[in-house]
């Protein structure tokens, strides 16, 4: 019997050095289990200027100097000496569409700019129709931007063009 015990010994010493490192007992402080790891890529958001649109601040006179304003509708007003040409005013606002994961909630922003003909500069400032929203079953989305122009007095007549920009951004 004795042999018997010291041959089981042996095996146990053998079996827990198979691979050269010595068997432990497992600690009760310690414990380990895999973890989940996931992701979920949506549609990109593209932005898309309307073909043909544009915030028009119409014909105007400047007097000595006011206001344009045009709603995100395109209705147009004046203040102060600025007054429209009648039959001409023609103002609109711009337009814009956008694409992108269906239901998903974006912010809007719009920067001001200027307008020049070469010689003379006008700032605008600008304001679109909304400041969020959400893409529909069909991920899209359309919005308008109205503005307002400030005019000096005084600028030389022509044709006035400039920019600004339309960012839109997920939530």
């Amino acid at each position: 019997m004795h042999v018997h015990i010291q041959l089981g010994v042996g095996l146990v010493v053998m079996a827990g050095m198979a691979n050269g490192v010595p068997a432990w007992a497992a600690s009760a402080n310690a414990a380990a289990a895999p973890g989940m790891a996931t992701g979920k890529v949506v549609k990109p958001i593209v932005l898309t200027h309307s073909a043909g649109a544009a915030l028009s601040f119409g014909t105007f006179t400047t007097g000595t100097g006011g206001k344009v304003v045009v709603t995100t509708g395109g209705i147009g007003s004046v203040t102060k000496a600025v007054a429209f040409v009648p039959g001409l005013a023609g103002t609109s606002a711009d337009q814009f569409t956008l694409s992108g994961a269906k239901q998903r909630t974006f912010l809007i922003a719009t920067t001001g700019g200027s307008v020049t003909n070469g010689i003379d500069t006008m700032p605008f400032t600008t304001a679109p129709s909304s400041t969020s929203g959400s893409t529909t079953t069909t991920g899209t989305f359309s919005f308008t931007v109205g503005g307002k122009l400030t005019v000096a007095g005084g600028e030389s007549g022509g044709q006035y063009t400039g920019t600004y920009t339309a960012t839109v951004a997920y939530n």
